[in-house]
């Protein structure tokens, strides 16, 4: 059985994707999976068992996107089955030019003219239960989901380890502050060595507190990594510190006790799924969520009023 699977372009939502990913395998066996989505989310997934190849989804460079599109497809070639977790047209397009004869993505106006099977998940709900709905189509049976899964194995850290995250690549309103996030290593240095994580935009951000924490052993691997070093390395840890982003659903993957500190983004859609070793941290507000790069209000009161006392205590809590 060829399946055919376009993945979210972020990494947190590839990970979200997993599950139902994992229970079409169930569901077929036989499953060999061909994997298209963007750089990062490959380097995440591309380690499945059943992934037989994989493509990043180059059709914006250069040139016609709708003419890229129509090569890769017939690039791609058809296969048994296909789903998009993309609700764009180019990812409709691409399952349609690939000849494949059984197609799944979100109901939208493209979808519908388009695939199969366009489907209107059920809402709201957590993005992992809509991914299910969309893959449900492709099985006459009902697919069972799961915890979040990565195929790559945890680091073996030498003593306990705390790791903070303090960056979100969607944008600066997901972002607590670092002044916050270093207070709270500082509280945890004597029980836990202090690993900070961040991508290549977010080295800044990292070497600024780690200039706070003068006086602790701390590794800072902020633009370090590749992502697969980036899930071993958060997969190894005993407790994470976290904005809402892709690293905390790598955490969820490892069932990593974690602390998630939201503000403008839907928690009941994007929490940690599955993960019992998890709190999350937020205010209620009026304004929130408003799921906006940056803060519209000019005031981010949303993040800027979660003290780090608060997320002390809900570390304490992981511990007790």
């Amino acid at each position: 059985m060829k399946i055919l699977i376009i993945l979210p372009n972020w990494l947190g939502d590839a990970l979200m994707a997993t599950p139902a990913i994992e229970a079409l395998c169930n569901a077929y066996p036989d499953a060999e999976l061909t994997m298209v989505g963007s750089y990062v989310s490959l380097e995440a997934l591309k380690h499945h068992p059943k992934c037989t190849h994989a493509y990043v989804d180059e059709t914006k460079k250069g040139g016609s996107r709708f003419l890229n599109t129509y090569r890769f497809a017939k690039t791609l070639g058809s296969h048994d089955m296909a789903v998009t977790f993309r609700n764009q047209l180019h990812s409709s397009l691409l399952l349609f030019w690939s000849g494949t004869p059984i197609t799944a993505g979100r109901r939208s106006a493209h979808s519908r003219a388009l695939l199969t099977h366009a489907i209107k998940p059920s809402h709201p709900s957590h993005l992992v239960e809509q991914y299910r709905d969309i893959t449900q189509s492709l099985s006459s049976e009902p697919l069972e989901i799961g915890h979040l899964k990565l195929h790559i194995p945890p680091y073996a850290y030498e003593r306990p380890t705390l790791g903070i995250n303090p960056g979100a690549t969607y944008g600066s309103a997901k972002r607590w502050y670092p002044e916050k996030f270093a207070e709270v290593a500082r509280a945890f240095a004597h029980a836990y060595d202090i690993v900070i994580f961040g991508g290549p935009g977010e080295v800044a951000m990292a070497n600024d507190i780690e200039a706070r924490l003068e006086g602790i052993a701390v590794t800072n691997l902020a633009g370090k990594t590749s992502v697969s070093e980036l899930c071993a390395r958060i997969g190894g840890l005993n407790m994470f510190v976290t904005n809402d982003s892709g690293p905390m659903h790598v955490a969820a993957a490892y069932g990593v006790p974690t602390v998630a500190i939201f503000g403008p983004t839907r928690h009941l859609e994007t929490s940690q799924w599955k993960n019992e070793k998890s709190v999350i941290v937020r205010h209620e507000m009026e304004c929130a969520p408003c799921m906006k790069r940056e803060c519209p209000l000019g005031h981010h009161e949303c993040m800027k009023g979660i003290t780090a006392a608060e997320v002390i205590d809900a570390v304490k809590s992981l511990t007790a």
